[in-house]
């Protein structure tokens, strides 16, 4: 039998075929003993073999995973030197993000942005509970999608309690499958419901001590939202560690820098502090964001400090 793997929780998950049908599988141990450096051999959007075990219980044992065309990826939080799957076979990566209760920083934007540019995901981020910023944070955000925009990212920005943006949020997902990401309070639950409301996704509220939101997605689901229309849930990330992205690679993922990469003097410049750097000179020349060269080099200092 073929199917797709809808949910993981853990050791089980929940696979549908394409007649509709659904099992609860297991992984067959062989499988799971491959060596894989991964703390989830099997990720949502996975597309598998399985054989019934019990088709009274519905249940069976997956055999075999296809080969993944993309996946979004990030390094485990539990277990040092092992990643963790986020979702699979995806054709895009919706980060939501919010400036404020909570605040997506720059850092994890431009790290998400960088896992998808490596794994071959396109990306959009979507700017979410824009009610209650004030005009100058209004003005402040309008800065921050115009970069992002300008190099070659697109961005969306939304209000559940204004219904703002929603119908052009739905036309975002409209045909495809997309993966929503973000911190825990951001909203995605909301943005979620706000658009298929029998979906009913618990939201989380925002804790006034922290600002932070608190936990409501326990694992990643696929949902159909109608007609070849399915969006992956996560739970809330509060960190996005990269993975099997050398020092030497990273600028390659920065879509503004690739430009400059074959003008630096030397072939194997880090755009650090070597002279005749083209990226260096680029970003001085504010032809390359602050943040975002910034971010570069604080990805580079995290490489350095795990080795």
């Amino acid at each position: 039998m073929e199917g797709i793997v809808l949910r993981s929780t853990g050791s089980w998950y929940d696979v549908r075929t394409p007649q509709g049908d659904s099992y609860k599988c297991r992984l067959r141990g062989k499988l799971r003993l491959k060596g894989f450096k991964t703390t989830n051999p099997v990720a949502v959007g996975d597309r598998v073999h399985f054989e019934i075990e019990d088709e009274a219980s519905k249940s069976g044992l997956i055999v075999d995973i296809e080969a993944r065309r993309n996946y979004i990826i990030r390094q485990s939080v539990h277990r040092t030197a092992h990643a963790h799957l986020i979702a699979c076979n995806i054709d895009q990566a919706i980060l939501i993000a919010t400036l404020a209760m909570p605040r997506t920083s720059f850092g994890f934007i431009d790290r998400f942005l960088v896992s998808c540019e490596a794994y071959d995901v396109p990306a959009v981020i979507v700017f979410n509970k824009t009610d209650i910023l004030t005009d100058e944070g209004l003005a402040y955000q309008a800065e921050i999608m115009d970069m992002y925009t300008s190099i070659g990212y697109r961005c969306l920005d939304t209000s559940v309690t204004k219904h703002y943006h929603i119908d052009e949020f739905r036309a975002l997902l409209d045909g495809k499958i997309s993966l929503l990401s973000g911190h825990s309070g951001v909203g995605k639950s909301s943005l979620i419901n706000a658009i298929k409301p029998e979906l009913n996704l618990k939201t989380s509220e925002i804790s006034h001590y922290s600002q932070k939101g608190k936990h409501t997605t326990t694992f990643a689901e696929m949902f159909e939202l109608w007609e070849n229309t399915f969006i992956i849930d996560t739970p809330g990330i509060k960190e996005m560690g990269l993975v099997d992205i050398s020092p030497q690679e990273l600028s390659h993922y920065f879509p503004e820098m690739r430009q400059y990469l074959g003008e630096c003097k030397f072939h194997n410049c880090m755009h650090v502090h070597e002279p005749g750097c083209a990226v260096r000179e680029a970003f001085e020349r504010g032809e390359i964001a602050d943040t975002r060269y910034h971010s570069y080099l604080s990805m580079l200092e995290n490489h350095d400090n795990r080795r």
